[in-house]
C-alpha cells in the first residue's frame, strides 16, 4: 500500500464535490493538489474565506443549483442550464418563474409525493410479514 493511499486523499474534484463547491471556482493551490480527510474535515468543520463566499454566492456546481431551486439535476437540463449559477442568477430565477421551473418544481414534488407513497407501502408490507412470522411461530 502506497502512503498515499494509508493517509486517505482524495482528488480536488472529489473534495470539491463533498465541500459542495465548484472546482474550477476554487483557489488554484486547492485544484492543484490532493486533499487528506483530515484536510477535508478541517475546511468542513472551520471553512476559510474563500470557502465560506464560494458557499454564499457561488458559483455553484449543479447538485447545489437544483437544490435550491427544488429541482432535479435532470430538471435543470430540459430547463437549459447546464453551467454552474450564482446565488444571484439563482434568486433571479426563482423570481422569474419560467415556465421551466415551475413545470420542474411539480414534478419534483409529485417524486417526493410518490417516494414517500411507496416507502410507506413496503414498511407496511414488511409489517404485515412480520405479523404472519410471529403467528407462523406461535402455532
Amino acid at each position: 500500500m502506497s502512503s498515499q493511499q494509508s493517509t486517505q486523499t482524495m482528488k480536488p474534484a472529489t473534495a470539491a464535490k463533498k465541500l459542495g463547491v465548484y472546482l474550477p471556482a476554487t483557489p488554484a493551490e486547492f485544484q492543484e493538489g490532493v486533499v487528506s480527510r483530515a484536510e477535508l474535515n478541517e475546511l468542513q468543520a472551520n471553512p476559510p474565506e474563500w470557502l465560506r463566499v464560494l458557499r454564499e454566492n457561488g458559483p455553484h456546481p449543479r447538485p447545489v443549483v437544483a437544490a435550491k431551486l427544488g429541482v432535479s439535476i435532470a430538471g435543470l437540463a430540459r430547463g437549459g442550464i447546464t453551467e454552474a449559477l450564482t446565488t444571484e442568477q439563482i434568486e433571479a430565477l426563482k423570481e422569474e418563474r419560467p415556465e421551466w421551473l415551475e413545470k420542474e418544481r411539480a414534478t419534483q414534488a409529485e417524486v417526493r409525493k410518490e417516494t414517500v407513497r411507496i416507502k410507506k407501502l413496503h414498511k407496511e408490507k414488511q409489517e404485515k410479514q412480520e405479523k404472519q412470522e410471529k403467528g407462523a411461530e406461535r402455532r
